[in-house]
């Protein structure tokens, strides 16, 4: 299976994954008529889907179908339909973020900032404890900008074009009270319940050892796929923060992670040194995956 994977993908390969992201969306939600779920299960499509198109952006697992596959296995198995609109916008938000920053015009990256910066605010103003995203984007602007105060300062100003929005709007409409929501950074509530991660543990050693074999090898790596791989790094450790922080008992937030964590897996598998060991590694992060919805589902339906 691997084999069949690692072949290079072509124009009507992501139109294929598409139209299957979107038989998971409508088979989670044919039987949901709720109005938020409709738009949470549209804004949860639409940025999975913008997420295919990523891979060829970043242009790190040489166009093959591994990353795609994998992508759509995961969102698969940590999607279970009742998407909070917070993190379905998240997700769809991520995905243009993405799409910006990791454009190879250099004059569409940096005229970009403006309007990063008020997707960011749309962004925390759904679902506030995705704030390590600024942090992922200000980390970006200091290590690729010729000008960082410009462009901090125009991440800032797109920022307070909707925050001054948003408070205008909510002023009008009589919404005079502070949401504690919107500070979240006390209390903190780490997940104490973590048994049904442990399905998961084969994925994250993988995660681990992908990491590990990066750094090793770091100097034999050409410039463009040190700066890639720390671009998609540095995004993985802001939904990371995310995760450890806020997600609790919300496996979704999970679904933050998706997109690096297939990257950085169909790189490992593909750097392993035996082709047995691919086949397994595959294997094994599709049983894990699976055992985890298994175990997830019988947890919430019966």
């Amino acid at each position: 299976m691997f084999r069949l994977l690692s072949k290079e993908s072509n124009i009507f390969s992501i139109p294929v994954y598409i139209g299957i992201l979107l038989l998971i969306v409508i088979g989670f939600n044919f039987l949901d008529f709720n109005t938020l779920d409709v738009v949470s299960a549209i804004f949860t499509f639409a940025g999975i889907a913008l997420g295919y198109f990523c891979f060829n952006a970043i242009a790190l697992n040489y166009q093959t179908h591994l990353p795609l596959f994998l992508y759509t296995v995961i969102i698969f198995s940590l999607y279970l339909g009742d998407l909070d609109i917070g993190i379905a916008v998240s997700i769809f938000t991520n995905s243009i973020i993405l799409l910006l920053l990791s454009n190879i015009d250099m004059v569409v990256r940096k005229n970009s900032y403006i309007l990063v910066g008020a997707i960011l605010a749309l962004n925390f103003i759904f679902l506030p404890t995705t704030w390590p995203m600024s942090l992922f984007v200000i980390l970006h602007i200091i290590g690729t900008s010729d000008k960082v105060a410009l462009h901090i300062f125009r991440l800032f100003y797109g920022i307070l074009l909707v925050a001054l929005s948003y408070f205008g709007i909510a002023y009008f409409l009589g919404m005079n009270s502070w949401n504690p929501a919107y500070f979240p950074f006390t209390p903190l509530k780490p997940s104490k319940d973590l048994l049904n991660l442990v399905w998961l543990l084969p994925v994250a050693l993988m995660l681990v050892h992908a990491l590990m074999d990066h750094f090793k090898n770091f100097n034999k790596k050409s410039p463009t796929s040190k700066f890639k791989y720390t671009f998609t790094l540095i995004f993985s450790l802001a939904q990371l923060i995310t995760i450890v922080l806020y997600m609790g008992n919300h496996y979704e937030y999970l679904l933050l992670l998706a997109l690096p964590a297939s990257i950085i897996l169909s790189r490992m598998l593909r750097f392993l040194p035996k082709y047995w060991m691919k086949e397994i590694g595959l294997w094994l992060i599709i049983f894990s995956l699976l055992l985890f919805k298994l175990a997830n589902y019988f947890k919430f339906n019966i």
